[in-house]
């Protein structure tokens, strides 16, 4: 429904490469050798239980972390290896939508979207006008200029979010979980969005998400994530037809699988044994 065919003409070397990564918060060991790539055109998800290291790579990827080992790339450059100036400035060819949009409570839409325009570039006031307003247009809402966050639905407030993430026209968009508390309307309008801005600047799209049917009618690739780890992955065709028991238990919802319902406990007799003692 949502997607189209990626543009033949953009570079097939990947955008991004992730390959070996570890990460650990302390003792807890989050990713435990991941390999991942994406091409510029491409909308890739990222998908697997809640608490398996999803928005930890999303991280890695905009440098806010660093491996523990491993490399990760972006357009070519380790990120391990940049200087802190270097990183601010490959940082600013990507955008960030966070979950829930995360706008600036005290600032109206207009302000919202011109923020990052104001911040990194030196373009004259009139220059930023019609530059919002082209934002605010593509995502269908240049009558809402001058309304303040508090008067928008979620819906809205989404679509103002995906705004001012592209407001510098960013060739790497990260996604965190970008439908979270979406209706079904704004759900696919948001889809589409997504999709048309991802084609229209050439970029790459990484999402982090829950919902596996709107994600495979939308993106070109899939990894699931599982104990810090890829455990299956491929285009939306092979994990709709995919025999892997993980794949099975994610995209329908099963409730017996590999994924575990409880989280790693002893077992309750042992507890309640030490209670009645």
């Amino acid at each position: 429904m949502f997607k189209e065919s990626v543009n033949s003409s953009l570079p097939d070397n990947p955008l991004v490469r992730l390959d070996g990564v570890r990460f650990a918060y302390g003792e807890r060991e989050i990713l435990r050798g991941i390999d991942l790539t994406v091409r510029r055109g491409q909308v890739v998800a990222i998908m697997g239980g809640s608490g398996c290291g999803k928005t930890t790579l999303l991280r890695l990827i905009s440098g806010q972390l660093r491996a523990a080992s491993g490399k990760v790339e972006v357009d070519g450059r380790d990120l391990r290896r940049l200087s802190t100036g270097s990183l601010y400035a490959m940082r600013r060819r990507m955008g960030m939508l966070f979950q829930f949009g995360a706008l600036f409570t005290d600032m109206s839409v207009f302000d919202n979207v011109a923020f990052p325009l104001r911040e990194h570039t030196g373009l004259p006031a009139q220059l930023i006008r019609d530059l919002v307003l082209m934002k605010l247009h593509a995502v269908g809402l240049r009558g809402a200029h001058a309304l303040m966050p508090s008067e928008l639905s979620g819906g809205m407030a989404r679509r103002v979010a995906l705004a001012r993430a592209v407001a510098l026209d960013p060739m790497l968009m990260l996604y965190d979980e970008p439908f979270a508390g979406l209706d079904p309307i704004s759900l696919g309008v948001t889809g589409q969005l997504i999709r048309r801005l991802n084609d229209a600047l050439g970029a790459a799209s990484i999402m982090v998400t829950h919902d596996v049917q709107v994600s495979l009618d939308l993106v070109d690739y899939i990894y699931f994530v599982s104990n810090g780890v890829i455990v299956a992955q491929g285009s939306p065709e092979e994990i709709r037809t995919s025999s892997d028991p993980f794949v099975r238990q994610f995209v329908h919802a099963e409730a017996d699988g590999p994924v575990p319902f409880h989280y790693p406990a002893p077992p309750l007799e042992s507890l309640l044994a030490g209670v009645a003692a």
